[in-house]
């Protein structure tokens, strides 16, 4: 095949869309429940509630899609970054201290954004850098070497994963789910009697009982296959002819609309339950799916179609995302304080907006506040790294 050398515009856009997302939420959590308890017969406010928030347990929202994406994403830009630096005269080995430094570098960033607002240090794992982290070595090692490898790791990783669940003894005194699916239920599965055990390795100011969300640290080893799906779907691309482009978004399609029937069926038949919290491999599949059809009309859209003014708004964001991301946890907050004391504490009704929809209002400025600074440093080409 032909390797690409220009950027792959649509990524940029894509990791922008979902710091868009992020900085929707960054300055104030659950603006979408006050406007749907303002609004209780409208499907639409109903809607942006479900779709603004982390489904309880079994389902998916667009906001359950953030991560996959990010995880995604990883996965598509390693098989640009990796064969860079191949290209550069790199030797595998050099790459895979690379790779190893850059997962305990996202490790201790995870660590440090969980623990901005805590009086102790908060060993935790599941948040999405964190997550990137521990698989990340793992996808390097998967880097080049074929997609049928590569698909067998993602098949290898998913059954043995759905195996965990589906042979550990089913317990709890709170089952969301009785019978089979009670392997799956709410902190009543392996992984989170592996979290009691490992979490409790380390220095605590109390002893870790459960996550009061369901999350566990050994997502990371289904969330792998997200990650992998997303490192063939940037091989594919990165060695495509030019010529077959658009046979090259029919087939991203194609993919990705299988994995959605695949999860889909699994999820249906209750053979493995739709869990983003405990990343189920149908979630796995699911949100893979959704990911890959995501990049093919994306990829269609912008780089084929040249539409790149469409993308650039996003991309400013995305092209800084690492800088972006730590901004949504330590800087939007402050920014939403500062709006309020030089505009007032009730600026977005002095400018005609209903009370329930105040919330989302000061979201929508901090964040264009926040976009206002990625665009200055895109403007002054500075690029976080890691």
């Amino acid at each position: 095949g032909i390797e690409k050398k220009q950027r792959l515009l649509s990524l940029d856009m894509y990791r922008g869309l979902v710091l868009a997302l992020l900085l929707l939420e960054a300055a104030n959590y659950g603006w979408q429940h006050a406007i749907a308890k303002a609004h209780p017969g409208s499907w639409l406010a109903q809607m942006i509630d479900y779709h603004a928030s982390h489904v309880a347990w079994r389902g998916c929202s667009l906001w359950d899609m953030i991560q996959p994406s990010f995880m995604f994403m990883v996965g598509v830009s390693m098989a640009y970054s990796y064969a860079k630096r191949a290209s550069l005269g790199q030797s595998r080995r050099m790459m895979l201290r690379h790779a190893i430094g850059r997962a305990l570098i996202l490790l201790l960033l995870g660590l440090v954004l969980r623990s901005s607002y805590t009086e102790h240090i908060n060993w935790t794992f599941e948040d999405v850098i964190q997550q990137i982290a521990l698989g990340y070595v793992a996808l390097f090692l998967l880097w080049n070497r074929g997609w049928k490898v590569q698909a067998g790791a993602v098949a290898g990783i998913l059954i043995g994963y759905w195996l965990l669940f589906g042979l550990w003894p089913a317990r709890g005194t709170e089952p969301w789910e009785s019978g089979w699916l009670a392997h799956w239920n709410k902190n009543a599965n392996p992984a989170h009697y592996f979290d009691v055990w490992f979490l409790n390795l380390f220095p605590r100011h109390e002893p870790f009982v459960a996550n009061n969300g369901g999350y566990v640290t050994l997502s990371f080893i289904s969330s792998l296959a997200t990650m992998l799906f997303g490192l063939m779907a940037g091989e594919f691309l990165r060695t495509s002819s030019k010529k077959a482009s658009w046979a090259v978004v029919q087939k991203l399609a194609l993919w990705g609309g299988i994995g959605l029937a695949l999860g889909l069926l699994l999820d249906l038949t209750n053979i493995c339950p739709m869990v983003k919290r405990i990343w189920t491999p149908s979630f796995a599949l699911w949100s893979g799916g959704w990911c890959l059809l995501i990049l093919a009309g994306l990829y269609a859209m912008v780089d084929l179609r040249g539409n790149g003014w469409i993308a650039k708004p996003f991309a400013v964001l995305g092209m800084n995302s690492i800088a972006v991301y730590v901004m949504v946890w330590l800087v939007a907050g402050w920014v939403n304080e500062m709006l309020k004391v030089f505009f007032g504490v009730g600026y977005a009704a002095s400018i005609g907006f209903a009370p329930e929809y105040a919330k989302l209002v000061e979201n929508v400025c901090s964040g264009l506040v926040v976009w206002a600074f990625a665009w200055w440093m895109y403007r002054q080409k500075i690029f976080v790294r890691v």
